[in-house]
């Protein structure tokens, strides 16, 4: 197959990449940064959301066409039609976090926050799981059906691991430097669903020019769930043993753990929901039993992170503001740049009255 992947460099792209390359397809891959091109992959550079630089991609046909990239509705509603016209399939990777609250596990037809969801300033804004909703009843309304949605949930790989809403320099920086963990005593008992990049890779895989997926929605998540309690605990469990101690933990009330977030509807909307799937419709196309045990995974890659040792820079404001709820104090080398220092300053140090905290 000739395929175009649109930002496929993160932690599911960059795996589908991997499993598609000994198969003999002509793929192209999309990036901002140079990188080098092999046999199997030509890496192009340049901005997917460049009108220019698309429309001169999609001049040439495409048998099919993956789409990592995220847009706001308006710009998505413009090319719809350029991405359906120039692919025999095109694959658009919405999110599961579309599903609103479900006390049974979720099916591609459970409802959508879109559809039921009351809250009238939440639904006037185009959030993230709002705007992949929309996206994907652009497709449905596109009067063709050659394109498949993907509704992969919280997926970890190399380089990410989450925690609740926190990304692995939220929570596991911290850890390795001896300051607490901030989380949320509100989220402990509520189930998620974690599966591995490679793993959600092998579905897509198995869904890109099937005839079968055409016209079809997939949620790309196992059965295997677990309450983010347990989550942490298997941290604390990698983390006791790789530093002989185990990390201090401090659990907030809800509101208090959103102010240092960045995404409180993703907080709200999504992770204080329980997250467990029904994965039949994906098991008729790919063979579920090969999934591998989402903890014995999870282990294997905080361990490759923990050698590693590389992270992202900091938010000044972040820290700032778990520094000030623990009384501990993050080194201003700690941080990448001027800005993320002064921000930390600010937001640890300044008085409460006169401090804006979003």
């Amino acid at each position: 197959m000739r395929i175009l992947a649109l930002g496929a460099t993160g932690a599911i792209g960059g795996e589908l990449i991997t499993a598609l390359a000994p198969h003999n397809h002509e793929i192209h891959v999309t990036t901002r940064r140079e990188r080098p091109s092999t046999e199997a992959v030509s890496y192009i550079r340049g901005d997917a959301q460049d009108v220019a630089f698309l429309r001169e991609i999609l001049r040439q046909d495409w048998d099919v066409i993956v789409d990592f990239m995220v847009y706001d509705t308006p710009t998505f509603h413009s090319r719809v039609d350029a991405f359906l016209g120039a692919s025999g399939q095109y694959v658009y990777t919405s999110s599961a976090r579309v599903f609103a609250d479900s006390v049974d596990p979720i099916t591609e037809c459970s409802p959508r926050l879109l559809d039921v969801s009351q809250d009238t300033a939440f639904l006037a804004g185009d959030e993230y799981a709002l705007a992949k909703a929309r996206q994907e009843d652009l497709l449905h309304a596109s009067g063709q059906n050659n394109w498949t949605i993907i509704r992969p949930y919280i997926t970890f790989g190399e380089g990410r691991l989450q925690l609740g809403t926190l990304e692995k320099e939220g929570w596991l920086h911290r850890a390795l430097q001896g300051r607490s963990i901030v989380f949320s005593d509100a989220l402990m008992g509520k189930w998620t669903t974690m599966t591995e990049g490679a793993d959600v890779a092998r579905m897509i895989a198995g869904l890109m020019g099937n005839p079968a997926a055409l016209g079809e929605e997939y949620n790309l998540a196992g059965s295997q769930a677990m309450t983010w309690g347990d989550v942490l605990s298997l941290y604390l469990d990698e983390l006791q043993v790789h530093l002989g101690r185990r990390p201090k933990i401090m659990l907030q009330d809800l509101d208090s753990f959103c102010r240092a977030g960045s995404s409180v509807p993703q907080i709200i909307y999504d992770r204080m929901y329980d997250r467990r799937f029904d994965p039949a419709k994906i098991g008729k196309l790919f063979d579920l039993g090969s999934l591998t045990d989402c903890r014995v995974k999870l282990k294997a890659r905080l361990r490759a992170q923990l050698q590693e040792g590389r992270f992202l820079p900091l938010n000044g404001r972040a820290e700032a503001l778990r520094d000030r709820a623990s009384g501990e104090h993050t080194p201003l080398r700690d941080f990448s740049d001027s800005k993320q220092k002064v921000a930390y300053l600010h937001y640890r140090y300044s008085p409460v009255s006169s401090m804006r905290v979003r």
